[in-house]
């Protein structure tokens, strides 16, 4: 298939795969004339990518762990050692961060209680 079926497929505009290629996740082959050729399989991909990404995940880590990533009913299984280890510290990353807001939002909460006395 050609870039805009999969972005429709996919509901990623051409833009985004285009940025995916280049990162290393995406290997369409090249017709004759240079075109990208997709494989069914890049839509699942594509859904991985997405997943990866909402997961706050950076393309780097993703292209470390797609190959470890399995699919069991429409679930997202990590397959290697290697990919837990980075989820663990995407999730260290993530509380850290959350921690940061509800510091951020007990202050915002402080101020606001001051400007009301």
């Amino acid at each position: 298939m050609q870039i805009g079926e999969l972005a429709a497929r996919s509901g990623v505009p051409e833009r985004l795969l285009r940025y995916y290629e280049e990162r290393g996740l995406l290997a369409p082959e090249r017709t004759p004339a240079g075109r990208r050729r997709y494989q069914e399989s890049d839509v699942a991909r594509v859904g991985t990518i997405r997943a990866l990404l909402a997961a706050g995940l950076n393309t780097e880590n993703i292209g470390v762990m797609l190959p470890c990533v399995g699919n069991d009913a429409g679930q997202l299984v990590p397959e290697c050692p290697e990919m837990v280890t980075r989820l663990a510290r995407q999730r260290t990353r993530l509380d850290a961060s959350i921690e940061g807001l509800e510091h951020s939002r007990r202050l915002v909460d402080r101020l606001l209680v001051q400007a009301g006395s």
